[in-house]
């Protein structure tokens, strides 16, 4: 998962950590790297290794199962220097509740996309201390995640995007057709991918804005015999499809498609605004448990502009 210039990296700022105890002066940056004592190399890199395996059990547990899945590779320096500092604290659960929160903060905030080595050492510092007591890392406190950002995450490229299917997996959505959980065997054995809800044949037919139909709201996690079922046909028609090839009640077919955080009555009526809306809901809601942060401007102007009325669930309810 991470390069050797990285596991360099990681090294430095464990090393530099244990050097000032945790206190100012923590570095990371390239003169560093290239200061980095051969004796120091060789006693902590065991600890960096060590920190890294903790790191991966961690991203397993959010259920990110592929290097490619992982939304910011940067981020796992100093994800795997901070498990190697709590050590065996790590096997605690509000030790990895703690972290975990920490790491979304990081991902649905876009802090890790650029200029991060600073960012590396005070979380380095301040992570640890937050874990021990102290007060909150400015990772998390810096954290934010504007409404309107969902319709601009169309790609895998956008690690909030990859950060979100994970979620859902967390959520424990389910397989259209099988009904089966998207899990790590799942996920390994029956070709899972990122597909439209609302098929791109269909969108292009009713001439959807792109940016709405082609964005995370309108994707889920699905089998490829799924996709297939799906093929370009209205919801409405491959909803019929599906319940009758798989002798599927409706009532269980409308709990799986909650389970991806989808409104089964305005999927089954084909009311795509009213879909997108009731489902951007729903993903916020996930970014808000996952980082501990409510979100804000779920009814804004800008908000409203974008999705053609509020996020708010009670508001949602009331919409045609």
């Amino acid at each position: 998962m991470l390069a050797a210039s990285d596991f360099l990296t990681a090294v430095t700022l464990l090393a530099s950590h244990r050097r000032q105890r945790g206190g100012k002066g923590v570095s990371c940056k390239r003169a560093d790297v290239l200061r980095l004592a051969l004796d120091e190399y060789q006693s902590h890199a065991p600890e960096v290794e060590r920190g890294l395996m903790a790191a991966q059990r961690l991203l397993l547990r959010e259920r990110i199962f592929e290097a490619q899945n992982i939304p910011y590779t940067t981020q796992l320096i100093p994800l795997g220097v901070i498990c190697s500092i709590v050590g065996e604290r790590f096997e605690q659960e509000a030790v990895k509740a703690k972290l975990a929160r920490w790491y979304w903060c990081g991902v649905f905030g876009q802090l890790y996309g650029s200029a991060t080595e600073g960012r590396f050492a005070f979380d380095a510092v301040q992570v640890p201390v937050w874990i021990g007591g102290g007060e909150e890392p400015r990772t998390v406190r810096d954290a934010s995640f504007a409404p309107v950002r969902l319709l601009s995450m169309q790609s895998r490229l956008s690690a909030a995007y990859k950060g979100l299917m994970a979620l859902l997996l967390q959520k424990g959505s389910l397989d259209f057709v099988g009904g089966d959980s998207i899990e790590l065997t799942t996920y390994s054995e029956l070709g899972i991918d990122i597909h439209h809800v609302f098929p791109k044949k269909h969108c292009l037919g009713k001439k959807y804005p792109r940016e709405k139909w082609n964005s995370v709201v309108n994707k889920a996690p699905l089998t490829a015999k799924t996709n297939r079922a799906i093929g370009g046909s209205a919801p409405s028609d491959y909803l019929a499809k599906i319940e009758k090839s798989s002798a599927m009640a409706p009532e269980r077919l409308d709990e799986i498609l909650r389970t991806h955080m989808i409104d089964p009555v305005a999927l089954r009526n084909d009311a795509f605004d009213t879909f997108l809306r009731h489902r951007a809901a729903g993903l916020l809601d996930l970014i808000e448990r996952a980082t501990g942060k409510a979100v804000v401007g779920r009814d804004s102007e800008e908000t409203v502009n974008a999705f053609g009325g509020s996020l708010v669930a009670n508001a949602i309810a009331t919409m045609p």
